[in-house]
């Protein structure tokens, strides 16, 4: 008897295991980072509602200096704008895409004024 509910305990568990493992990279953030000019900078891609949270993010940039962020999916422009780094250095530009068919790819060019631009990308199957 003690052997059957080890057994079952153990199968229940490793069962309930499996099944977080497999459901977890659904909700996955999928992060990619670089530098340029100086400051770091980011792309995040977060799958939710049907569709994607896509935030670009610059930190330890000169204060108040201005940056061109522009966020394309699946190589059209999502979102683009001239930001001003705030005092702190950061910069932030976020939008939501809806899923397409097949694999979504996102990419980020963020450029210094007067500098060149960098960028990053990003595939979310």
């Amino acid at each position: 008897m003690k052997k059957t509910i080890a057994a079952t305990t153990l199968l229940a568990t490793a069962t309930a295991g499996a099944t977080v493992l497999v459901a977890a990279p659904a909700n996955a953030d999928v992060e990619r980072r670089g530098t340029c000019a100086g400051a770091t900078y980011e792309l995040n891609v977060d799958r939710e509602r049907g569709g994607y949270d896509v935030d670009a993010d610059i930190e330890g940039a000169k204060a108040s200096s201005t940056w061109r962020l522009t966020i394309r999916h699946n190589g059209t422009v999502a979102v683009s704008r001239t930001l001003r780094a705030d005092d702190e250095g950061e910069l932030d530009l976020d939008t939501f895409r809806k899923n397409t068919t097949g694999k979504d790819t996102f990419k980020v060019t963020v450029t210094p004024a007067g500098g060149s631009a960098c960028s990053l990308k990003v595939t979310a199957a």
